[in-house]
Protein backbone atom coordinates (compact mmCIF):
# COMPACT_ATOMS: atom_id res chain seq x y z
CA UNK A 1 0.00 0.00 0.00
CA UNK A 2 1.16 3.54 -0.79
CA UNK A 3 2.41 5.37 2.57
CA UNK A 4 0.72 8.68 2.19
CA UNK A 5 -2.33 6.44 1.70
CA UNK A 6 -1.23 4.51 4.72
CA UNK A 7 -0.45 7.38 6.88
CA UNK A 8 -3.87 8.74 6.01
CA UNK A 9 -5.78 5.29 7.21
CA UNK A 10 -3.84 5.45 10.41
CA UNK A 11 -4.87 9.26 11.03
CA UNK A 12 -8.03 8.31 10.67
CA UNK A 13 -7.64 5.77 12.74
CA UNK A 14 -6.13 7.78 15.27
CA UNK A 15 -8.62 10.77 14.75
CA UNK A 16 -11.90 8.41 15.30
CA UNK A 17 -10.89 6.48 18.30
CA UNK A 18 -10.35 10.53 19.64
CA UNK A 19 -13.02 12.03 18.60
CA UNK A 20 -15.26 9.58 20.43
CA UNK A 21 -12.89 9.65 23.99
CA UNK A 22 -13.46 13.55 23.85
CA UNK A 23 -17.42 13.27 22.89
CA UNK A 24 -20.06 14.02 25.35
CA UNK A 25 -22.78 14.18 22.55
CA UNK A 26 -23.68 10.57 21.33
CA UNK A 27 -24.25 12.21 17.71
CA UNK A 28 -20.24 12.68 18.03
CA UNK A 29 -19.37 9.23 19.55
CA UNK A 30 -21.27 7.58 16.51
CA UNK A 31 -19.25 9.96 14.26
CA UNK A 32 -15.85 8.98 15.81
CA UNK A 33 -16.75 4.90 15.66
CA UNK A 34 -17.41 5.43 12.15
CA UNK A 35 -14.30 7.52 11.09
CA UNK A 36 -12.79 4.48 12.73
CA UNK A 37 -14.88 1.86 10.95
CA UNK A 38 -13.96 3.43 7.18
CA UNK A 39 -10.25 3.69 8.26
CA UNK A 40 -9.86 0.14 9.15
CA UNK A 41 -11.97 -1.42 6.02
CA UNK A 42 -9.14 -0.53 3.34
CA UNK A 43 -6.30 -1.92 5.95
CA UNK A 44 -8.00 -5.14 6.02
CA UNK A 45 -8.59 -5.22 2.32
CA UNK A 46 -5.21 -4.62 1.12
CA UNK A 47 -4.12 -8.24 0.73
CA UNK A 48 -6.36 -8.90 -2.68
CA UNK A 49 -7.26 -12.15 -1.32
CA UNK A 50 -11.12 -13.49 -1.05
CA UNK A 51 -10.83 -14.21 2.87
CA UNK A 52 -9.63 -10.85 3.54
CA UNK A 53 -12.74 -9.01 0.63
CA UNK A 54 -14.92 -11.71 2.95
CA UNK A 55 -13.59 -10.33 6.41
CA UNK A 56 -14.29 -6.66 5.31
CA UNK A 57 -17.66 -7.09 4.24
CA UNK A 58 -18.08 -8.71 7.90
CA UNK A 59 -17.00 -6.34 9.59
CA UNK A 60 -18.40 -3.46 7.31
CA UNK A 61 -21.74 -5.39 7.98
CA UNK A 62 -21.42 -6.45 11.90
CA UNK A 63 -20.10 -2.38 12.67
CA UNK A 64 -22.79 -0.58 10.34
CA UNK A 65 -25.38 -2.24 12.23
CA UNK A 66 -24.18 -1.59 15.60
CA UNK A 67 -23.63 2.05 14.60
CA UNK A 68 -27.06 2.54 13.17
CA UNK A 69 -28.27 0.66 16.51
CA UNK A 70 -26.29 3.00 18.37
CA UNK A 71 -27.64 6.09 16.66
CA UNK A 72 -31.10 4.83 17.12
CA UNK A 73 -30.24 4.42 20.75
CA UNK A 74 -29.35 7.97 21.17
CA UNK A 75 -32.30 9.72 19.19
CA UNK A 76 -34.71 7.44 20.91
CA UNK A 77 -32.86 8.81 24.23
CA UNK A 78 -32.86 12.46 23.07
CA UNK A 79 -36.72 11.70 22.35
CA UNK A 80 -37.89 10.09 25.74
CA UNK A 81 -35.80 12.08 27.77
CA UNK A 82 -34.58 15.65 25.78
CA UNK A 83 -30.85 14.66 26.49
CA UNK A 84 -28.23 14.35 23.82
CA UNK A 85 -25.50 13.81 26.91
CA UNK A 86 -23.88 9.97 27.20
CA UNK A 87 -23.84 10.64 31.19
CA UNK A 88 -27.58 11.46 30.95
CA UNK A 89 -28.48 7.60 29.56
CA UNK A 90 -30.98 6.99 32.47
CA UNK A 91 -33.87 5.40 30.31
CA UNK A 92 -33.66 1.85 30.19
CA UNK A 93 -35.08 0.88 26.86
CA UNK A 94 -32.31 3.44 24.78
CA UNK A 95 -29.72 2.11 27.59
CA UNK A 96 -30.54 -1.47 26.71
CA UNK A 97 -29.88 -0.79 23.17
CA UNK A 98 -26.84 1.07 23.09
CA UNK A 99 -25.52 -1.41 25.85
CA UNK A 100 -26.02 -4.13 23.00
CA UNK A 101 -25.19 -2.24 20.33
CA UNK A 102 -21.35 -1.51 21.91
CA UNK A 103 -21.48 -5.25 22.91
CA UNK A 104 -21.92 -5.55 19.40
CA UNK A 105 -18.88 -3.63 18.05
CA UNK A 106 -16.34 -5.07 20.18
CA UNK A 107 -17.35 -8.90 20.33
CA UNK A 108 -18.97 -9.31 23.59
CA UNK A 109 -20.68 -12.77 23.68
CA UNK A 110 -23.48 -13.79 22.62
CA UNK A 111 -23.12 -10.93 19.78
CA UNK A 112 -19.73 -12.34 19.34
CA UNK A 113 -19.90 -14.95 16.46
CA UNK A 114 -18.14 -11.94 13.68
CA UNK A 115 -14.95 -11.42 15.50
CA UNK A 116 -12.90 -15.17 14.71
CA UNK A 117 -14.01 -15.45 11.39
CA UNK A 118 -13.18 -11.65 10.63
CA UNK A 119 -9.83 -12.30 12.17
CA UNK A 120 -9.37 -15.04 10.54
CA UNK A 121 -9.53 -13.34 7.33
CA UNK A 122 -6.74 -10.98 8.33
CA UNK A 123 -3.09 -10.90 8.51
CA UNK A 124 -1.25 -10.75 11.75
CA UNK A 125 -1.07 -6.94 11.64
CA UNK A 126 -4.60 -5.92 10.88
CA UNK A 127 -5.39 -8.42 13.18
CA UNK A 128 -3.15 -6.99 16.07
CA UNK A 129 -5.03 -3.23 15.52
CA UNK A 130 -8.66 -4.97 15.68
CA UNK A 131 -8.02 -6.75 18.91
CA UNK A 132 -6.22 -4.03 20.33
CA UNK A 133 -6.90 -0.39 19.29
CA UNK A 134 -10.56 -0.82 17.87
CA UNK A 135 -11.80 -1.84 21.21
CA UNK A 136 -10.77 1.69 22.63
CA UNK A 137 -13.71 3.43 21.60
CA UNK A 138 -16.74 1.19 22.11
CA UNK A 139 -14.89 -0.05 25.67
CA UNK A 140 -14.67 3.96 26.69
CA UNK A 141 -18.79 4.39 26.18
CA UNK A 142 -19.48 1.60 27.77
CA UNK A 143 -17.27 2.76 30.63
CA UNK A 144 -19.55 5.94 30.66
CA UNK A 145 -22.99 4.08 30.82
CA UNK A 146 -21.89 1.34 32.76
CA UNK A 147 -23.35 2.24 36.10
CA UNK A 148 -26.80 2.46 35.37
CA UNK A 149 -27.76 -1.24 33.61
CA UNK A 150 -26.01 -3.47 35.87
CA UNK A 151 -27.46 -6.76 35.27
CA UNK A 152 -27.35 -7.29 31.88
CA UNK A 153 -23.34 -6.20 31.92
CA UNK A 154 -22.86 -9.00 34.42
CA UNK A 155 -24.81 -11.65 32.09
CA UNK A 156 -22.99 -10.43 28.77
CA UNK A 157 -19.64 -10.57 30.88
CA UNK A 158 -20.03 -14.44 32.00
CA UNK A 159 -21.35 -15.47 28.51
CA UNK A 160 -18.18 -13.83 27.03
CA UNK A 161 -15.56 -15.38 29.52
CA UNK A 162 -17.73 -18.90 29.15
CA UNK A 163 -17.57 -18.58 25.07
CA UNK A 164 -14.33 -17.05 25.21
CA UNK A 165 -13.06 -20.42 27.23
CA UNK A 166 -14.86 -23.27 25.06
CA UNK A 167 -15.29 -21.22 21.94
CA UNK A 168 -11.14 -22.18 21.51
CA UNK A 169 -11.09 -25.45 22.93
CA UNK A 170 -11.05 -27.35 19.33
CA UNK A 171 -9.10 -24.28 17.67
CA UNK A 172 -6.50 -25.16 15.19
CA UNK A 173 -5.99 -21.68 13.70
CA UNK A 174 -4.05 -19.24 15.92
CA UNK A 175 -6.01 -16.28 14.95
CA UNK A 176 -8.91 -17.89 15.93
CA UNK A 177 -7.98 -18.94 19.50
CA UNK A 178 -6.92 -14.85 20.10
CA UNK A 179 -10.08 -13.91 18.80
CA UNK A 180 -11.53 -16.16 21.93
CA UNK A 181 -9.03 -15.47 24.15
CA UNK A 182 -9.96 -11.28 23.53
CA UNK A 183 -13.99 -12.48 24.20
CA UNK A 184 -12.86 -14.39 27.08
CA UNK A 185 -11.02 -10.94 28.30
CA UNK A 186 -13.46 -8.83 27.35
CA UNK A 187 -15.71 -10.59 29.93
CA UNK A 188 -13.52 -10.28 32.80
CA UNK A 189 -13.18 -7.05 32.15
CA UNK A 190 -17.17 -6.41 31.55
CA UNK A 191 -17.58 -7.76 35.03
CA UNK A 192 -16.14 -5.32 36.96
CA UNK A 193 -16.77 -2.53 34.95
CA UNK A 194 -19.64 -0.97 37.00
CA UNK A 195 -17.88 -1.43 40.42
CA UNK A 196 -14.33 -0.18 39.84
CA UNK A 197 -13.35 1.27 36.41
CA UNK A 198 -9.94 1.97 37.01
CA UNK A 199 -9.31 -2.08 37.69
CA UNK A 200 -11.31 -2.46 34.12
CA UNK A 201 -8.80 0.21 32.49
CA UNK A 202 -5.58 -1.80 33.90
CA UNK A 203 -6.90 -5.30 32.89
CA UNK A 204 -7.73 -3.56 29.56
CA UNK A 205 -4.19 -2.18 29.11
CA UNK A 206 -2.01 -5.19 30.37
CA UNK A 207 -4.53 -7.31 28.05
CA UNK A 208 -3.33 -4.82 25.17
CA UNK A 209 0.54 -5.72 26.28
CA UNK A 210 0.10 -9.51 26.70
CA UNK A 211 -1.97 -9.70 22.84
CA UNK A 212 1.04 -7.44 21.34
CA UNK A 213 3.05 -9.72 22.16
CA UNK A 214 1.26 -12.86 20.93
CA UNK A 215 0.62 -11.60 17.58
CA UNK A 216 4.36 -10.35 17.37
CA UNK A 217 5.77 -13.61 18.06
CA UNK A 218 3.81 -15.55 15.40
CA UNK A 219 4.56 -12.61 13.07
CA UNK A 220 8.20 -13.09 13.61
CA UNK A 221 8.06 -16.98 13.45
CA UNK A 222 5.46 -16.71 10.71
CA UNK A 223 2.87 -18.98 12.22
CA UNK A 224 -0.77 -19.02 11.60
CA UNK A 225 -1.89 -22.46 12.54
CA UNK A 226 -1.02 -24.94 15.59
CA UNK A 227 1.00 -27.58 13.36
CA UNK A 228 3.32 -24.59 11.96
CA UNK A 229 4.41 -23.57 15.70
CA UNK A 230 5.81 -26.70 15.85
CA UNK A 231 8.71 -25.23 13.63
CA UNK A 232 9.48 -22.44 15.15
CA UNK A 233 11.90 -23.33 17.17
CA UNK A 234 14.49 -23.34 14.02
CA UNK A 235 13.35 -19.62 13.09
CA UNK A 236 13.46 -18.01 16.34
CA UNK A 237 14.94 -19.95 19.26
CA UNK A 238 14.84 -17.68 21.62
CA UNK A 239 11.57 -15.85 20.68
CA UNK A 240 10.17 -19.69 20.96
CA UNK A 241 11.32 -20.53 24.58
CA UNK A 242 10.02 -16.98 25.70
CA UNK A 243 6.33 -17.82 23.85
CA UNK A 244 4.68 -20.07 26.88
CA UNK A 245 5.69 -17.59 29.31
CA UNK A 246 3.20 -15.20 26.92
CA UNK A 247 0.92 -17.70 26.77
CA UNK A 248 0.37 -18.75 30.14
CA UNK A 249 0.19 -15.20 31.36
CA UNK A 250 -2.46 -14.32 28.79
CA UNK A 251 -4.31 -17.74 30.57
CA UNK A 252 -3.69 -15.63 33.76
CA UNK A 253 -1.29 -17.79 35.71
CA UNK A 254 0.67 -16.88 38.48
CA UNK A 255 3.40 -15.48 38.69
CA UNK A 256 3.09 -13.69 35.39
CA UNK A 257 1.83 -10.65 34.78
CA UNK A 258 -2.22 -12.09 33.13
CA UNK A 259 -2.77 -13.14 37.32
CA UNK A 260 -2.66 -9.80 38.54
CA UNK A 261 -5.92 -8.48 36.60
CA UNK A 262 -8.00 -11.56 37.16
CA UNK A 263 -6.52 -11.66 40.95
CA UNK A 264 -7.78 -7.88 41.63
CA UNK A 265 -11.23 -8.49 39.67
CA UNK A 266 -11.85 -11.63 41.88
CA UNK A 267 -11.08 -10.01 45.35
CA UNK A 268 -13.03 -6.62 44.30
CA UNK A 269 -16.08 -9.14 43.18
CA UNK A 270 -15.81 -11.05 46.67
CA UNK A 271 -15.59 -7.27 48.13
CA UNK A 272 -19.55 -6.83 46.24
CA UNK A 273 -20.96 -9.48 47.52
CA UNK A 274 -20.42 -11.64 44.04
CA UNK A 275 -19.06 -14.69 44.99
CA UNK A 276 -20.81 -17.22 42.84
CA UNK A 277 -19.98 -14.59 39.47
CA UNK A 278 -16.69 -15.30 40.92
CA UNK A 279 -16.71 -18.52 41.03
CA UNK A 280 -17.61 -18.98 37.74
CA UNK A 281 -15.19 -16.61 35.93
CA UNK A 282 -12.43 -18.09 37.98
CA UNK A 283 -13.92 -21.85 36.48
CA UNK A 284 -14.42 -20.63 33.04
CA UNK A 285 -10.62 -19.39 32.76
CA UNK A 286 -9.56 -22.69 33.39
CA UNK A 287 -10.88 -23.52 29.68
CA UNK A 288 -9.03 -20.65 28.21
CA UNK A 289 -6.04 -21.97 30.22
CA UNK A 290 -6.24 -25.39 28.73
CA UNK A 291 -5.83 -24.34 25.27
CA UNK A 292 -2.90 -21.84 25.99
CA UNK A 293 -1.09 -24.96 27.33
CA UNK A 294 -1.95 -26.87 24.20
CA UNK A 295 0.05 -23.89 22.39
CA UNK A 296 2.61 -23.64 24.45
CA UNK A 297 3.02 -27.52 24.20
CA UNK A 298 3.01 -27.41 20.39
CA UNK A 299 5.77 -25.01 20.24
CA UNK A 300 8.12 -25.86 22.73
CA UNK A 301 7.78 -29.54 23.65
CA UNK A 302 7.21 -30.81 19.72
CA UNK A 303 9.57 -30.94 17.43
CA UNK A 304 8.92 -30.76 13.76
CA UNK A 305 10.44 -33.65 11.16
CA UNK A 306 13.68 -31.41 9.77
CA UNK A 307 16.21 -31.85 7.39
CA UNK A 308 20.24 -30.59 7.79
CA UNK A 309 19.25 -27.30 5.94
CA UNK A 310 15.74 -26.58 7.66
CA UNK A 311 17.53 -26.35 10.91
CA UNK A 312 19.22 -23.19 10.59
CA UNK A 313 16.78 -20.33 9.66
CA UNK A 314 17.98 -18.71 12.74
CA UNK A 315 21.35 -18.02 11.57
CA UNK A 316 19.84 -15.37 8.87
CA UNK A 317 18.78 -12.11 9.67
CA UNK A 318 15.57 -11.25 10.18
CA UNK A 319 13.56 -7.93 8.69
CA UNK A 320 10.93 -7.82 11.57
CA UNK A 321 11.67 -5.28 14.43
CA UNK A 322 12.40 -6.76 17.64
CA UNK A 323 12.93 -4.27 19.82
CA UNK A 324 8.91 -3.42 20.41
CA UNK A 325 8.22 -7.52 20.77
CA UNK A 326 11.25 -8.14 23.55
CA UNK A 327 10.05 -4.81 25.62
CA UNK A 328 6.22 -6.17 25.51
CA UNK A 329 8.02 -9.96 26.38
CA UNK A 330 8.89 -8.49 29.44
CA UNK A 331 5.78 -6.15 30.59
CA UNK A 332 4.00 -9.65 29.95
CA UNK A 333 5.44 -11.77 31.82
CA UNK A 334 7.44 -9.43 35.04
CA UNK A 335 4.68 -6.87 36.67
CA UNK A 336 2.88 -9.11 38.98
CA UNK A 337 5.49 -8.04 42.21
CA UNK A 338 4.11 -4.11 40.94
CA UNK A 339 0.44 -5.91 42.52
CA UNK A 340 0.76 -3.57 45.62
CA UNK A 341 1.83 -0.27 43.79
CA UNK A 342 -1.30 -0.87 41.46
CA UNK A 343 -3.43 -1.95 44.85
CA UNK A 344 -2.78 1.07 46.29
CA UNK A 345 -3.11 3.57 43.07
CA UNK A 346 -6.85 1.91 42.32
CA UNK A 347 -7.98 2.80 45.81
CA UNK A 348 -6.71 6.68 45.51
Amino acid sequence: MNPYIMTILLFGLGLGTTITFASSHWLLAWMGLEINTLAIIPLMAQQHHPRAIEASTKYFLTQATAAAAMLFAGVTNAWLTGQWDIQQMTHPLPLTMITLALALKIGLAPLHTWLPEVLQGLDLTTGLILSTWQKIAPFILLLQISKTDQTMLVVLALASTLVGGWGGLNQTQLRKILAYSSIAHLGWMMLIIQFSPSLTLLALLLYFVMTFSAFLTFKINNTTTVNMMAASWAKAPMVTAMAPMILLSLGGLPPLTGFMPKWLILQEMAKQDLAPTATIAALTALLSLYFYLRLSYAMTLTMAPNNLTGTTPWRLTSKQLTLPLSLSIVMSTTLLPLSPAVTALLTL
